[in-house]
Order: C-alpha cells, then sequence, then structure tokens
C-alpha cells in the first residue's frame, strides 16, 4: 500500500512519527493538532516536561531516522537513588550491563524534533485544529479549528473518515465516539492519586544531586521522583492521594506544603527555595488506564498511543508503549492485504501486550513507593541479576525484558515475570543473603518452570 491519503489527528509524540513512517512509504499524510505550535509556544502547563526513553521508543526512533538528533537531548540513569527520610541515599542499577540504561529526555524537546523530522518528510501539519466527534454513518470527523487551509467555516469542517488514525491522547473524543456508537467494552479508571510537578533548580548552572540517575524518595503510600534536565535542573514530581489526611487536599496553603516538605522530604527541601510559590504555579494533574476492546472500525478509524491504551507513568513506559506502537503497525501496512486487515491485525496481535503493560505499571507504583524500601527488596534485586547471569537464556529480570529487551512482547515479559517472582521468593524464603541462596534448586526451578527466550 502506497499514495494513499492518510489523516492523523493528534501531533503529539506517537502520531507525528507515525507521520513519518507513512510519509516515508509514499503515502500524502495530513497531521492535524489541537494546540498551537509547540516550536513556537510554550506547551501548556500539566503536560509531563521530561520522560524515561529505553529500548522500544530508541528502536521506534531509529526507524524513523531521527537517533542522531534525539542523542543530544538525552542524559542516562543507569538506576534510581533512593532517598531515606533521614538523608540516607541508596542507589539501586536497573541492570547489569553497560548499555542497560534509561534516558531522560524533555518531552518538548523530542516532540520538536519529530516535528521538524514529519515536515522534512513531507507530512503537511495543520496547528488548532480539534476533532470533537466521529460520525461513522456518515464517514466524517467532526472538526474545529479556523483555518482556510482546511477549509473550516465559522470554525466547523468536516474530515473524510477513511484510513485515519486517531493518536489524540488519553482523554480521546474520536475513542469515545467510536465507544459511543459500537458499545465496546472501554473502561476509563483514574487513580486515587494524582501528580503535581515542581522544579529542582540548577545551582551554578550544574545539578544540585546526582545527574545520572532517576531520583525516588519512597514514602509508602506516596513519593516523589526527580529527572535530570540539560539546564542543570530537575523535574520534580510528587505522587500523592487527591484525599485524606495525607493528600494535595490537606495541602492548602505555601506553611502546609513546607509542613509536609519538611516532614517527608527534608534533604530535596532545601535545595528548592521557591518550593511553595512553584507549587502552587502548577496544576495537579490526574492518571488512569484506558482499556478498550475495540480499536478500530473496518479502513475508516484506527486508534493508537494513549488513545487506545492510556497508562499510568510508574514504568517509563507510557511514551516507550506509544511509540512502539508505530513500527508495529507500520509492518503490519506492509504485510496485510488492505488497510481494515492492517487495523483489525494491529488492535488484536497488540492488545495483550498493552494490557500485561498497563498492570505491570500499577504494580511498579507500589514498588517504587513502597516495596523499595523494604530489606528483602535488596536481596531480591540482588538475586534477579544473580539468575541472570548463571541463567542468560532463561531468566531475565522482570523490569529488564520491559525496559530492554524490546524484542520480548509486554505480555510474555508479564507472564515470565510472575513465574520468576515466584523462584525468587521460593529460593529466598529461609534466606536473608546472597551467598545463602541454593543455586542448585535455582537451577532446578529455572529448568522446569522456564523455556529459553
Amino acid at each position: 500500500m502506497s499514495g494513499d491519503s492518510i489523516p492523523i489527528v493528534g501531533a503529539g509524540l506517537a502520531g507525528t512519527l507515525m507521520a513519518i513512517l507513512l510519509a516515508r512509504r509514499g503515502h500524502t499524510v495530513d497531521l492535524y493538532e489541537r494546540l498551537a505550535d509547540m516550536r513556537r509556544v510554550e506547551i501548556p502547563a500539566g503536560r509531563s516536561i521530561n520522560l524515561a526513553l529505553a529500548a522500544r521508543g530508541i528502536r521506534a526512533l531509529k526507524l524513523a531516522g531521527v537517533m542522531d538528533d534525539v542523542r543530544r537531548l538525552l542524559i542516562p540513569m543507569p538506576g534510581r537513588m533512593l532517598h531515606a527520610t533521614d538523608g540516607t541515599l541508596t542507589y539501586v542499577p536497573y541492570g547489569q550491563r553497560e548499555d542497560e540504561v534509561i534516558h531522560s529526555i524533555s518531552r518538548p524537546g523530542l516532540n520538536s524534533i519529530l516535528l521538524n523530522a514529519a515536515e522534512a518528510a513531507g507530512v503537511a501539519i495543520h496547528f488548532g485544529q480539534s476533532a470533537m466527534s466521529a460520525n461513522f454513518k456518515q464517514g466524517h470527523i467532526e472538526m474545529r479549528g479556523d483555518d482556510s487551509r482546511v477549509g473550516a467555516h465559522d470554525g466547523h469542517w468536516k474530515l473524510r473518515m477513511r484510513r485515519l488514525i486517531a493518536a489524540d491522547g488519553a482523554g480521546s473524543p474520536l475513542r469515545r465516539s467510536m465507544v459511543h456508537a459500537s458499545g465496546a467494552d472501554c473502561s476509563e479508571n483514574l487513580l486515587k492519586h494524582g501528580y503535581k510537578e515542581i522544579t529542582l533548580p540548577a545551582l551554578h548552572g550544574r545539578h544540585q544531586i546526582e545527574k545520572n540517575a532517576l531520583h525516588i524518595w519512597p514514602r509508602g503510600g506516596f513519593m516523589l521522583i526527580a529527572l535530570p534536565n540539560l539546564d542543570g535542573s530537575f523535574t520534580v514530581t510528587l505522587f500523592l492521594p487527591l484525599e485524606g489526611p495525607e493528600s494535595f487536599d490537606t495541602l492548602h496553603d505555601a506553611a502546609a506544603v513546607e509542613r509536609f516538605f519538611a516532614r517527608y522530604f527534608p534533604d530535596v527541601q532545601a535545595l528548592m527555595p521557591h518550593l511553595a510559590m512553584d507549587f502552587f504555579s502548577h496544576p495537579t494533574g490526574l492518571m488512569g488506564t484506558v482499556r478498550c476492546e475495540q480499536w478500530s472500525v473496518g479502513d475508516q478509524l484506527l486508534l493508537i498511543g494513549d488513545a487506545a491504551h492510556a497508562i499510568t507513568p510508574f514504568h517509563g513506559q507510557g511514551m516507550n508503549c506509544a511509540l512502539e506502537d508505530c513500527p508495529e503497525l507500520d509492518a503490519l501496512l506492509q504485510s496485510q492485504p488492505d488497510w481494515a486487515a492492517a487495523f483489525a491485525a494491529f488492535e488484536r496481535l497488540r492488545r495483550p501486550n498493552t494490557h500485561a503493560i498497563a498492570a505491570m505499571t500499577i504494580e511498579n507504583y507500589v514498588e517504587m513507593r513502597d516495596t523499595v524500601r523494604e530489606p528483602k527488596f535488596q536481596l531480591l534485586k540482588l538475586l534477579s541479576l544473580e539468575l541472570e547471569r548463571r541463567f542468560p537464556r532463561h531468566f531475565v529480570p522482570r523490569y529488564s525484558m520491559v525496559t530492554f529487551h524490546d524484542e520480548i512482547p509486554y505480555a510474555i515479559a508479564f507472564e515470565r515475570g510472575r513465574i520468576q517472582e515466584e523462584i525468587l521468593h521460593l529460593l529466598t524464603r529461609d534466606v536473608s543473603a546472597l551467598q545463602d541462596v541454593d543455586y542448585d534448586q535455582a537451577a532446578q526451578l529455572i529448568e522446569q518452570r522456564l523455556a529459553p527466550i
């Protein structure tokens, strides 16, 4: 399939990457975005400033030919730095090889690179154009936007819905229209926790805490994390219940914010002289998981990225999963007989993996905010790495499968991870140190329960 006219709604990371791949296949691509051009205006407050890029996202960006530009934005983070309340620091590597790192990257910086590459590939990008709803019987999208190039009249116009790819985010109006029309099973489950981003400023142009780590302040029912920026600052994100005794609901004034940070995060509070002002200048964001059992309608419409399968941010895989959609769909468009078949194959093959990463992400939140504080956590992590060294074809830690092994589907990582967790707990049932583990028993359990990868 080549030479077709393809509309894409949503010029975020997934929509823009998909536009590049399709344009390079010879298609005519029009990309519609509700916001203004982020290369010329500041992005709205509340959207994440930086994200964690890992193997799946990197593979997708390499396919688009943009990694040379992207590398200049990357700050490697080979491990977590855990901050105890008393100031004690514990560094936990993510993997055990040099290439097993994740990277902090600016969301607007990456999106701008993709927009530039899309325009260079011949994609026509139309900003200020909002998709309002989809009419499947008449085969068009109701659009709103004052742009003479797309024939808008009084701000409203119709976009033909054929081979249309919807990458319009977690709150996708097009997904909701499809669900309303088809009655498909779809859930949008919001967490009872929210988030707020604040800034840990640079000091004389330098990072005030370790640059090459993802910092975590785990506090049981909530946590703080920090990702480094190129200018020496950190984007600090507080994840906290929306209501309750320790919640956003109780942080109603500057004094309450300062008391809260002094109690739970004193080391970082001392580095943020404008904490309260910064806190109240940013909105409290909501987080949720979208699980939808229908992503496509014939050759009319296909959902990708967050529009199809939004997840919470606690595994650092939301962007990577959305970017991975693009090469997966691109490959199917080359192997299937027509667009409808490719769309149907994409949702059938991809959905089990997106369900799996959604579940693993919620589990990772519990680990990040709570489990990492338990004494046995370190033993299990060390044993996991030791088993990988001894049995590299059979035992790969689940985090590594998800983050560093893009050839392993999420669903397989989820299932193997469950089995491996059982093995780890069996081996450490009466053990408190790595040297006391029975590795003969480990070899037997692994051979019995884990096929070679």
